[in-house]
């Protein structure tokens, strides 16, 4: 009987031994993916910023390379070479250089790195506002101006100066109290969506441009539009600065 007893034992020993193998195996497999998620996910923290005197600083937005001087990045998180989700910028006008260090309009808290309407009208006549982000599923500006924009404005267009023409946009529509301005015999050179003049707060301008999959957003004074001609041509000569890649040091934008 023991020794009966002692066989059974052995037997229930070596199958348990042989479930105990895959087991462990799994163990160790489940600990390794842990361990490559954890290292994929773990959060790494920034260098210090790179210093507003430096060089431009190749940043990458939706796939795009841009050369991008350290002083026109308003935010100091954002003042990294790489990858980047979005960039907000600022320039002066009309030399498109960035803005002294202690220029404290241009500069703007990590936290809300947007620049407002009214805030670009506070800045004064002498700021341009850039932002850099991704397109995503969005509408080329182009697109916009084409299909979406005549769904939302007035029957009669106005006349501006220099051969530009106002339509305003419809109340109760997304853009209520703004104003699709655009070149009258040929939409397609420049327009732009400018808010109207509010007590205090001068209208602002809104030119979006893309780039492949990136779109770049420039925010500017209403009154430019006195001379749109050097406005369109100074915002070429700073997305040539931006993106030289281009052929011919002319970015591949939708304005012509």
């Amino acid at each position: 009987m023991r020794a009966s007893a002692l066989s059974r034992f052995k037997d229930r020993g070596k199958a348990g031994g042989f479930l105990l193998l895959p087991l462990a195996i799994l163990a160790v497999l489940v600990m390794a993916a842990a361990g490559f998620v954890s290292y994929v996910l773990w959060p790494t923290w920034p260098g210090a910023p790179i210093p507003l005197g430096a060089p431009a600083i190749p940043i990458t937005v939706a796939g795009v390379i841009f050369d991008v001087p350290p002083a026109a990045i308003r935010v100091a998180v954002q003042r990294q070479p790489g990858p980047h989700e979005r960039v907000d910028l600022a320039f002066l006008w009309p030399s498109l250089e960035p803005p002294q260090p202690t220029d404290k309009t241009a500069a703007k808290p990590a936290a809300d790195p947007a620049i407002t309407r009214a805030e670009a009208s506070a800045a004064g006549s002498d700021h341009l506002f850039v932002t850099i982000a991704g397109r995503g599923a969005v509408l080329p500006p182009i697109e916009r101006l084409r299909t979406i924009y005549p769904r939302y404005v007035e029957a009669q267009a106005t006349a501006g100066p220099a051969g530009l023409a106002f339509l305003p946009f419809r109340a109760g529509t997304p853009y209520e109290g703004e104003d699709l301005v655009y070149v009258a015999e040929q939409p397609e050179q420049f327009f732009a969506r400018c808010s109207r003049d509010v007590r205090a707060v001068s209208g602002t301008c809104i030119h979006d441009r893309a780039l492949d999959a990136a779109e770049i957003t420039l925010r500017f004074p209403r009154q430019w539009l006195d001379d749109w001609r050097s406005v369109a041509a100074g915002f070429d000569r700073l997305l040539a600065r931006l993106h030289p890649q281009a052929d011919n040091g002319r970015p591949t934008t939708e304005h012509k």
